[in-house]
């Protein structure tokens, strides 16, 4: 199989960008051709996406602009460091015969210096990475029990808001906590004791009451099957809750489901175009789309599963998946990292691709669509997945826990992202049982006048201990309380 490059020209923002088609070939030149109609716009977006494998090192893809009476107009040139470029007219003689008309002009695109499709595919196994023979999304908690399974006693702690809320939901990891309105906080699914999928899968928590209930929803169609590594992201502005992904056992998910917050009714989505079966992932509600980032995706066998890199954007309004074109330094692939937002960052920590654990920092800028790797002061985090983070205040955000590929962990750091520093945070208000796999969310989630809010409190639900241990108890952390002292 060739592994070469999609190419696309976009000549029009409310048209979909045009793929190029393979016109001819010769030893170690292909040609691709796209016609279009007259006129030729102002600009043009020239992009490739996909596996560039089949181009050698110094391979380039030479774009030309043809039009009538056999003029050609150099456009540029695409290459592995650089798969986008924006065109535009640089001389007005150049283009007096194409501004106008019903006739059509032409995008080339020439790839030179095409490597074997033979050594490609050599090469792609030299770079594969040694790994485990396991699969990656493998619970921290599996493994033999010993005795009957325990679950943390929830406990009533008194204090101005701090404290343990009554536990209700059986322990579990793995599930998805958002908010549904400014008072209200959705739990769902999660994998319990001895590797059970949770039968008791949807609760809400009144933030006010501090009272669990379970949750009964009308559904049009199907409702989300029992599953773990899912995301759920709640948008203020449609009050939906957005379920995407996940696995159960060798299932894997790739599947959006809508819950309405306010007739309380499931509906499940027939998305057009692409993305992968995914868990682990992040995913990141920003001006009303929604960001998936990493996560662990099936592999055929003996092969063990694969981690993303990539991003993917969810179009809520036209039900509608794809890739936008992301510059910069890209994180490693991996699976079980965190991603907090704040403004239009979004800060990537973490994660795993077995059996390597990172504890590197990236930012994704989402205005940009551009990644760079934080250069950080302070004693950092060790490496660690299966954590959360969660904003504290406009500039900082936490982390605490996660699982280390050996044991879990119960410390905890804030990054200031003004002075890019991490700092280590003690405190006896926060849980001090070491826990892989639970949930954690700033509150209150969403405001009731729908403004930007600054978070008071923390809210920690479940997760586990890597020794066949699940908690079921509900933490509430007074924000002012932990960054005073």
């Amino acid at each position: 199989m060739e592994r070469l490059p999609e190419l696309y020209v976009l000549c029009d923002t409310q048209k979909p960008p045009v793929r190029l088609q393979r016109s001819s070939c010769s030893h170690d030149i292909l040609n691709f051709t796209a016609t279009l109609p007259l006129p030729v716009p102002s600009q043009m977006l020239v992009f490739s996406m996909g596996d560039s494998s089949g181009l050698s090192n110094d391979g380039k893809v030479e774009v030309k602009l043809e039009v009538g009476g056999g003029a050609v107009v150099r456009m540029g040139t695409l290459t592995h460091e650089a798969r986008c470029f924006l065109w535009e007219h640089t001389s007005e003689d150049d283009y007096k015969s194409c501004k106008s008309g019903n006739g059509e002009f032409s995008v080339s695109m020439v790839i030179h210096r095409q490597v074997s499709v033979k050594a490609s595919h050599q090469n792609q196994e030299r770079k594969k990475r040694k790994r485990l023979k396991e699969e990656e999304n493998i619970c921290p908690n599996k493994g033999p029990v010993k005795g009957p399974v325990t679950q943390q006693k929830a406990k009533m702690t008194p204090g101005k808001g701090n404290g343990i809320i009554s536990g209700v939901p059986t322990g579990r990891w793995g599930h998805a906590l958002c908010p549904a309105d400014y008072q209200t906080v959705i739990l769902i699914g999660g994998q319990g004791a001895r590797m059970h999928f949770c039968k008791d899968s949807m609760w809400k928590l009144n933030t006010e009451s501090k009272i669990w209930s379970t949750v009964e929803a009308l559904a049009d169609g199907s409702t989300p099957e029992a599953r773990t590594g899912h995301t759920a992201v709640f948008d203020p502005e449609s009050h939906r809750i957005y379920v995407f992904g996940g696995s159960k056992n060798q299932k894997w998910f790739n599947d959006v489901h809508i819950l309405d917050t306010v007739a309380w009714r499931w509906r499940s989505v027939e998305a057009q175009g692409k993305v992968p079966p995914l868990s682990y992932h992040t995913c990141s509600l920003f001006r009303g789309e929604l960001f998936v980032f990493g996560g662990v995706f099936p592999r055929p066998n003996p092969e063990p599963d694969g981690c993303s890199d990539s991003v993917y954007i969810f179009d809520p309004q036209h039900e509608i998946w794809y890739q936008p074109i992301v510059l910069g330094n890209k994180p490693a692939a991996r699976s079980g990292h965190s991603a907090c937002l704040l403004d239009r960052e979004l800060y990537i920590f973490g994660g795993w691709d077995t059996p390597v654990c990172y504890n590197d920092l990236y930012l994704l800028d989402l205005g940009l669509m551009e990644f760079s790797p934080v250069e950080v002061n302070g004693s950092c985090p060790t490496p660690r997945c299966w954590h959360s983070a969660a904003s504290v205040s406009s500039s900082c955000f936490l982390i605490h826990g996660g699982y280390d590929g050996n044991l879990a962990l119960n410390d905890t750091y804030i990054f200031n992202t003004v002075t890019k520093t991490w700092t280590t945070l003690v405190h006896n208000s926060l849980p001090c049982s070491p826990r892989a796999g639970y949930s954690m969310l700033s509150l209150p989630g969403v405001k009731a006048d729908g403004e930007e809010h600054t978070p008071n409190e923390l809210l920690i639900f479940g997760g586990g201990d890597n020794e066949g241990q699940f908690y079921s108890d509900t933490v509430r952390l007074q924000i002012s309380d932990i960054l005073d002292d």
